[in-house]
Formats: structure tokens, C-alpha cells, sequence
């Protein structure tokens, strides 16, 4: 994450994160437990964010200062930040202990891998795994580099400040999805049961020596006006990546063919879905034919990304196998979305909420997600 404080931190912390059609927050007190005190999601008008970025700063600054005014949020606030002027790589490099050398060692490597200027970018670093010492060769570690551009971040930052918050940091939002989920999507009960039926015949052959097995990868993906994809292992992040393919593509397509506003049609598409018979489903016949027409031509953009995804995340030299997906975001509360995409992906795909937000109705639950997970500590 990147800090913008050297303050302590105390109190509460909001997690903000914003899309094109809506504001999301969730307000986290954490001191040994967390608790969450609150959280809030309203519709955001047309034109002040767009894929990730800031599109009318006054219009932003205005809503955000009405938003936490009404619903008496804190003002202490850290930013999910996913675009594509997000720049993620992992490197691999020789085991380096001292922080400064590593730190060194990654800006050497990022003028190679990250294409732009090193000195218009804001740059951080984290260890996300490795490889020991083999006869003959040295151990390496994989450090995951992200570089944003210094004026899209200021960019994001300058409408929370003039709409008088305290920004304390800017996080990915892929690595607040990570947090977010990491232990209820750690396994689906399916997977648990075989894990269990496995172990119980490996204690029965193996012998006490036996090496425990790799633990597989799963990919976490937020459905939102755009899609957030992050490929992870426990809570470490081994591969992440922003696409404009999301919600607001599909629900543009449903507006512009039967005249909605974007709000209205990301609603007819939660109403309609993809589950049962269209005619069955209550509602305006035309309106409704052509949500679902627009949901299941939209799935098929939603597989290729994440297929795409998958493949090039496979292609690096220290990708570890994924098993499955979880799923997250306002998406993810579609009816019958995940069953399609399980079937157009073949992995066995689940969608996944934050304990904490139990209270809250699945729609609500799903967009809450990110800003929970971003108000976490790393």
C-alpha cells in the first residue's frame, strides 16, 4: 500500500472504493479484532468516474462530501486504487536481505519490466514467494512490483481532499479483494470434503516424512463496472490485472438499446438474471428479453477475460497452478452468473462474501466486498 501519512494510525479507517455508477465504503475499527461500525453504498451520477479514474473532479468532490456527511462516515480514508495505468509485474531475483539492496535491486529490474518513466511513477514492492537454495544455484525470491503513474494517483487523490477527507493510503483494490476473502474463500466445502477424504488415505500409505502438498492458487475476481482479477495463494498476491470488461460494458449495451439510465440498467439486470424462463419474470417483456440477451452475450466477454488471464498468468516462470475462482462484486449477486461462467471456463467457480457483512443483503453484501477489504490491514 501506498502510505500518504506518517501519523499513527488510530480510530477508525474508511475503505473507499469507487465506480462509475456508485460509491461504496466500509468503516473498520481495528485493535486486535476488527469490527466493522459502518458502511454505505449510494449511486454515483454519470461522467465523475469512468474505468478506474477520475472523469469530473468537482462532480466527485461534491458527492464524496455529501456521501460521508450523511452517513456520518470517518474522514480517515484509504483509496482502492484499479486501472489500467496500474502497471503489476512479478520479478524474480536472488535472495536479498537487506531492504535497501532489495529495494535497489527491484528499481533496477522495473526500468526494464514496467513500461514508464520510473521517475513518473509512484513504485512499491512486496515479497510474494521464492525458490531455495539448489546444489549449484543460490535461492531466489518473487517480488510483485506495482507502479501506478504519480498523476493518476494525485488524480484520485485531490477530489477526497477537497471534499475534506484524510486520505491515509492509497491500496490496490485486487490485494483488498485478497483480504477480503482469503478466508471464506479459502475453500468451498466440496473441496474441503475430497482435501479430507485425500488426507485420510495419504495417513493410512504415506509415511510421516512425506512432503505436504503445493497448495494451489485460486483466482479472486471482482465483477464491477470494470472486472478486477487477482491470482493468489493464502493471502499472498501472485499475479493481478484490471479489465474494462465488466458490468458497465453490459449494462451500456442494455441502456443504450432500450433507453435506460446506467442505474436502471444494472437494476434490470439484477432483476432479470440468468436463471428460468425470461417470459416468466415479471417486468416491461421487451426490457426484460433484452437484459438477459444482454447478460448471456456479455458472459461470453467475461470468460474470455478471465481464460486470457489465465493464461498469461501461467506463462511466467513462477506461476502456481489455479484450482478455482471465487467470485465477488455486484456481479457476483446476478443470479446464475457464476454457474455460466463455471460452464464457459471449466473450473469450478464460487462466490464469496466477508463474514462481517452477514447482515447486509446479498447486493449490498457483494459491493461492500472491495471497500471492506481495502480498509483491512495489510
Amino acid at each position: 500500500m501506498l502510505s500518504l501519512t506518517r501519523k499513527k494510525n488510530s480510530g477508525e479507517t474508511v475503505g473507499l472504493d469507487v465506480e462509475a455508477g456508485s460509491i461504496a465504503a466500509a468503516e473498520l475499527r481495528q485493535n486486535g479484532a476488527v469490527e466493522l461500525v459502518n458502511a454505505a453504498v449510494e449511486p454515483l451520477g454519470p461522467g465523475a468516474f469512468h474505468e478506474g479514474e477520475v472523469g469530473d473532479p468537482d462532480v466527485l468532490s461534491e458527492a464524496l462530501k455529501e456521501f460521508f456527511s450523511r452517513h456520518k462516515l470517518s474522514k480517515r480514508v484509504r483509496l482502492g486504487v484499479g486501472n489500467q495505468r496500474v502497471i503489476v509485474r512479478t520479478v524474480r531475483l536472488p535472495a536479498i536481505e537487506d531492504p535497501k539492496e532489495l529495494e535497489a535491486a527491484v528499481r533496477f529490474q522495473a526500468q526494464e519490466q514496467i513500461p514508464m518513466p520510473l521517475d513518473q511513477a509512484v513504485l512499491e514492492h512486496q515479497v510474494v514467494g521464492g525458490v531455495p537454495a539448489e546444489e549449484g544455484q543460490a535461492p531466489q525470491i518473487d517480488v510483485m512490483v506495482v507502479a501506478a503513474r504519480r498523476e493518476m494517483v494525485s488524480a484520485l487523490i485531490r477530489p477526497l481532499r477537497q471534499a475534506g477527507l484524510e486520505p491515509i493510503g492509497v491500496d490496490l483494490s485486487a490485494f483488498g479483494m485478497i483480504r477480503a476473502l482469503a478466508e471464506v474463500g479459502a475453500a468451498t466445502p466440496a473441496a474441503e470434503e475430497a482435501a479430507g477424504e485425500e488426507g485420510a488415505r495419504d495417513d493410512e500409505t504415506a509415511p510421516a516424512t512425506a512432503a505436504p502438498a503445493v497448495e494451489a492458487a485460486v483466482l479472486y475476481c471482482n465483477v464491477g463496472d470494470t472486472m478486477n482479477l487477482a491470482v493468489a495463494r493464502g493471502r499472498a498476491c501472485l499475479f493481478t490485472r484490471t479489465s474494462t470488461v465488466g458490468l458497465a460494458a453490459i449494462s451500456g449495451r442494455l441502456a443504450a438499446e432500450r433507453g435506460l439510465s446506467g442505474e436502471h440498467a444494472v437494476q434490470w439486470l439484477g432483476h432479470v438474471g440468468l436463471e428460468g424462463d425470461a417470459e416468466r419474470i415479471e417486468g416491461d417483456p421487451e426490457i426484460v428479453l433484452a437484459a438477459r440477451r444482454a447478460l448471456e452475450e456479455g458472459i461470453g466477454s467475461l470468460v474470455d477475460e478471465l481464460r486470457l488471464s489465465l493464461d498469461y498468468y501461467g506463462a511466467q516462470e513462477s506461476a502456481v497452478p489455479v484450482s478455482r475462482v471465487v467470485l465477488s462484486g455486484p456481479g457476483s449477486a446476478i443470479g446464475g452468473l457464476g454457474e455460466r461462467m463455471q460452464a464457459g471456463l471449466g473450473l469450478p467457480i464460487s462466490v464469496a462474501r466477508p463474514a462481517a457483512l452477514g447482515a447486509y443483503d446479498d447486493d449490498t453484501a457483494a459491493r461492500l466486498t472491495l471497500p471492506y477489504g481495502i480498509a483491512l490491514e495489510s
